[in-house]
């Protein structure tokens, strides 16, 4: 029988209250186990267990004596010690045997130095700075980091040297709690290529779907004090969760109407650039995604981004720009036009300029050199850590909107803020008692509410969970403004973003390609670092004309949405029994001739939008 951890009819409580009962889990040596499950059912204090650090009220857990466990820690302490002989620390074994030579050298203990000398043989040890260095520099550290401190790094960056020592640790488990957090997509993929080739055994917690697919052969699902096993990868687990919540009508019944949507926003897509590259990426990403709606039937989140009322084309426009932090130069000759409906995501190596880039956008970061110039009905949403930061910790989450929306009723309100989570008295509590994921909720709800007609987002899914990953996800499928993207999260990237700018080498560029062809175009060698894919059908079209193309669609698609609003505004109050009475005559006349206005209104935009569709097909095929 092979290695295993085994649990038997396991309880765990925290305080008074019961988090897991009646657990039967049994994870073999050389699986990689996802753990997910809402915020606080236990996944943590479930590793806490695992490590010793806390007793089961009831059942057993079994683990093998000789198994060796590196644990993520969530913490690093301030210190002189340099980034190098911090991971190499990892090694407790290592470390000690060459602190034994060094006392050995000392006591000129020759016949000791020389059993000391095949121990450190037999730990690699020789090797073990150059294996130090490789999981540095693929954390995205430099070469010049290995020598700084411990206190010259920010709270991220020592996180990435928490996972360093972790990797560099001898083990047979590991366990990682929100590894990809503080990871930037380069490093992710770097790391994705670690653990499988990694041969023992995982057990982590993320939010990343992507990331589990890639890395994980099941998932440990923490549902109703439970934990399930589910063969294969996340996606795997979304659509057998997805087949199991079927069963139940009302589950069902739900899951129709979140396809139904899919498949209308999929038809919609078609019609906007049905040859380009990124296009049919995304369109199939979409059709992927209906299958898995059921899965998040039961999350509690569930909102969408109002529409603003009035937009600007160009909405804002970066003309040789150089952007950058007083006398240091970041970004050169940036050129960057942003129209309603544009979907953009920035890609680049960790430190390119990608946030700085954004933060210009915003206005957050006054430019160098160059112009920025606005649209006149520009309104932006900015989303960013700064951004969660500054929530008034004293206030609650109706506060915030109340001060946004002095007028607005309370019930409005209320509805609002439960898409995001914050139902009953949760709506009433203090900032100040939230985790870092309902803040950022909160932030992304305080954003939403004031209807932006440009979306600039910076990591927005750093602490939100998987069921509130997959509403963010829909909701910005459905926005209708215009938006700038920077997220680890290859999922959303994929399922909400039609262009790509590459950020690198301090200048912005169009990257024509698919996030495959970015990890293709990240292991090209270090001389051709500017070598970009361009499928040719792309590089031919005609940019200027194109974008004013599909401008005109996103106009006429609005007025559509607003006329057919209006329509069934019209049929509505045409459905009162009272209007056919005779004293209401004149109301009723007045609404069927508003209705007959309508439907020729309607009709002739639709065949204005066929127009311009005939227009960007030939432009694509062109």
């Amino acid at each position: 029988m092979d290695s295993m951890l085994k649990f038997t009819e396991l309880q765990l409580r925290r305080g008074s209250r019961i988090l897991l009962e009646h657990v039967n889990l049994t994870i073999h040596a050389g699986q990689k186990i996802g753990l997910i499950g809402a915020n606080g059912t236990g996944k943590s204090s479930f590793f806490e267990l695992i490590l010793g650090h806390l007793e089961a009220d009831a059942g057993d857990v079994e683990l093998p004596r000789d198994w060796r466990i590196a644990h993520l820690a969530q913490e690093v302490p301030a210190s002189d010690r340099i980034a190098r002989d911090y991971v190499l620390d990892g090694d407790a074994q290592l470390r000690a045997v060459q602190q034994a030579i060094e006392e050995a050298e000392r006591n000129e203990d020759f016949h000791r130095l020389g059993e000391l000398h095949e121990r450190l043989d037999s730990l690699d040890g020789h090797t073990a700075n150059s294996r130090a260095e490789q999981l540095l520099l693929g954390l995205g550290f430099t070469g010049q980091d290995f020598v700084r401190p411990l206190n010259r790094f920010s709270g991220g960056w020592r996180i990435r040297l928490n996972l360093a020592q972790t990797l560099m640790r001898p083990s047979d488990l590991i366990l990682l709690d929100e590894p990809t957090n503080h990871l930037d997509l380069d490093a992710i993929l770097w790391f994705e290529r670690w653990l499988r080739a990694y041969q023992g055994t995982v057990l982590l917690v993320s939010h990343d779907r992507e990331f589990l697919d890639r890395v994980t052969t099941g998932i440990a699902h923490v549902y109703a004090r439970s934990i399930e096993l589910y063969p294969g990868n996340y996606s795997q687990f979304e659509r057998l969760r997805a087949a199991k919540l079927a069963v139940q009508q009302a589950a069902y019944e739900k899951q129709q109407t979140e396809i139904e949507h899919m498949q209308e926003f999929v038809r919609r897509f078609r019609y906007k650039a049905s040859k380009a590259r990124q296009a049919q990426s995304r369109i199939k990403a979409l059709q992927r995604m209906e299958a898995i709606a059921a899965a998040h039937i039961d999350s509690p989140f569930r909102f969408s981004i109002p529409q603003a009322d009035k937009t600007s084309n160009p909405l804002l426009v970066l003309e040789q720009a150089e952007l950058g932090y007083g006398d240091v130069s970041v970004l050169r000759d940036t050129t960057v036009q942003i129209h309603p409906g544009d979907r953009i995501g920035l890609l680049g190596p960790n430190g390119a300029g990608k946030s700085t880039l954004i933060r210009s956008l915003a206005g957050d970061l006054s430019l160098l050199s160059g112009r920025h110039t606005a649209g006149s009905h520009l309104r932006i949403g900015y989303f960013s850590q700064h951004q969660v930061d500054d929530l008034d910790l004293a206030a609650t989450p109706m506060a915030h909107l109340r001060r946004l929306s002095p007028h607005a009723k309370e019930q409005s309100l209320r509805t609002f803020l439960g898409g995001f989570g914050f139902s009953g008295e949760k709506a009433l509590e203090a900032v100040c008692t939230f985790s870092g994921g309902e803040k950022a909720r909160l932030a992304l709800a305080t954003i939403a509410w004031q209807k932006p007609n440009l979306l600039l987002l910076d990591e927005p899914t750093n602490h939100l969970d998987i069921d509130m990953r997959q509403a963010l996800t829909v909701a910005l499928q459905d926005y209708q403004g215009a938006m700038v993207l920077v997220s680890h999260d290859r999922h959303l990237l994929r399922n909400t973003v039609d262009t790509f700018l590459l950020v690198n080498r301090q200048r912005v560029r169009i990257f024509d390609g698919d996030l495959e062809d970015y990890q293709s175009w990240l292991d090209l060698p270090l001389s051709a670092p500017d070598s970009v894919p361009k499928p040719a059908n792309r590089a031919k079209l005609d940019r200027q004309r194109l974008r004013s193309v599909k401008a005109g669609i996103a106009a006429l698609e609005k007025r559509l949405e607003r006329l057919q609003g209006k329509l069934q505004e019209v049929e509505e109050q045409l459905g009162d029994a009272t209007l056919y009475s005779g004293e209401r005559g004149g109301d009723l006349q007045d609404l069927l001739r508003n209705r007959e206005s309508l439907v020729d209104e309607i009709q002739q935009t639709e065949r204005e939008w066929l127009q311009h569709s005939s227009v960007l097909e030939d432009l694509h095929t062109g």
